[in-house]
């Protein structure tokens, strides 16, 4: 799964629609409303269960660009019939990994849940080298 999920592209810096988030809870109303007018514009089905998805995924993007990433550097959002695409950049270079004997923090232990859950949910995931330095991170969540 790790080695899945590691990959590079050359994809393009996102361009961010209106101003971007600086915190999760900005990320994921930006997720929302953008998920409501795209799906609403091009008579997409959009369940929501896929909009809890998308918003969990974007919060733990978000999240962890803020803990491991130095900040968010850019945040993007689309729709289409494949599904939302949410892309997030930050300073790091260093990729996402898990844990690769699988052990899963115990209930004792903060974090170590975001990228497993971001892999789970996810259908398509990039993660992508930025020419300034850091990366950008996109994951596409299925409308369902």
């Amino acid at each position: 799964m790790l080695d899945k999920h590691r990959t590079s592209s050359t994809a393009t810096l996102p361009e961010a629609h209106g101003r971007m988030p600086c915190r999760p809870a900005e990320a994921r109303r930006t997720v929302e409303r953008v998920m409501t007018e795209r799906c609403r514009a091009r008579h997409l089905p959009c369940a929501h269960e896929a909009v809890e998805d998308a918003l969990l995924v974007t919060s733990e993007l978000t999240t962890n660009a803020l803990l491991h990433g130095g900040g968010i550097t850019g945040f993007d959002v689309d729709v289409d019939g494949g599904g939302v695409r949410v892309s997030v950049s930050d300073n790091s270079d260093d990729l996402p990994v898990t844990d690769p004997a699988g052990d899963e923090p115990g209930p004792a232990q903060p974090g170590g849940r975001g990228w497993p859950i971001v892999c789970r949910l996810a259908r398509d995931i990039r993660v992508a080298e930025l020419p300034r330095g850091g990366k950008c991170i996109t994951a596409v969540v299925p409308l369902r």
